[in-house]
């Protein structure tokens, strides 16, 4: 309790917060990680493909249907709602207290909380595009496509993820918002993320401010420079600090 009275008062005593998250800021909305041991990467080991070659650019340009099957029943999470962090989170960017979030995740639910400062390191599954004629499409439209490789109603190109996938670069301007606003920050709070991911891990090293603060449930590379370090449940935590702040 005294490491969350701590993280409160620091983000009452602060006005350039930033967040930096990962997978296990959605875990409690129902979406699994991947990297723990419940974790996507653990409980696709019988398939024939591991999921990050399913994941990668080449194999989404020579098998699309065996992507497309994966990606529809695993990656996708439509009735996910907003937790504890992410509401939490939307309430400090209206306080003016928090100037933006650096997400790792694809599933636009700190938008879906109200947040909108928020930087999308390996896009979003709400946006997708046609690679011939580069329409956009909303994830709806993409679930609703009769094909299992979604087709463009207007030139019939493939319809791809706005989404990272492995062997494919971030997009530099996301890169580079996220690297001015973690260096700009006060008070940078890293959650949900095992910092194992790189480029994206590497970011943490732009901090300059004062405080930092690692709440993920096991330890991460970054515990030992971190000012303060809570492994337990980020939305229950979250919850508890906004109980505190009266927010």
């Amino acid at each position: 309790m005294q490491n969350i009275e701590t993280l409160a008062s620091w983000i009452e005593q602060s006005d350039n917060i930033v967040f930096f998250g990962g997978a296990g800021t959605s875990t409690e909305s129902g979406i699994p990680d991947f990297r723990s041991a419940a974790g996507l990467y653990q409980t696709e080991q019988h398939s024939p493909y591991p999921p990050e070659q399913m994941l990668s650019r080449s194999f989404f340009m020579k098998m699309p249907e065996i992507f497309f099957d994966f990606y529809r029943s695993k990656m996708l999470h439509p009735d996910a709602k907003p937790n504890g962090c992410h509401r939490f989170l939307a309430k400090l960017e209206e306080l003016g207290k928090l100037k933006a979030i650096v997400t790792q995740n694809i599933d636009g639910l700190h938008q879906k909380a109200g947040s909108e400062e928020v930087l999308e390191l390996h896009g979003s599954v709400h946006r997708n595009y046609c690679m011939d004629c580069r329409r956009f499409f909303g994830l709806e439209q993409v679930m609703a496509s009769k094909h299992l490789v979604p087709r463009c109603p207007y030139c019939q190109g493939i319809v791809k993820p706005d989404v990272v996938l492995y062997e494919e670069a971030l997009d530099q301007q996301v890169l580079i918002g996220a690297m001015d606003a973690i260096a700009n920050a006060d008070l940078l709070l890293v959650g949900g993320t095992s910092l194992t991911v790189h480029p994206a891990a590497e970011l943490v090293s732009y901090f300059q401010g004062t405080r930092s603060v690692l709440l993920n449930m096991d330890p991460t590379p970054y515990d030992k420079r971190a000012d303060l370090v809570i492994h337990d449940k980020i939305g229950e935590v979250m919850d508890q600090v906004g109980r505190i702040l009266g927010i």
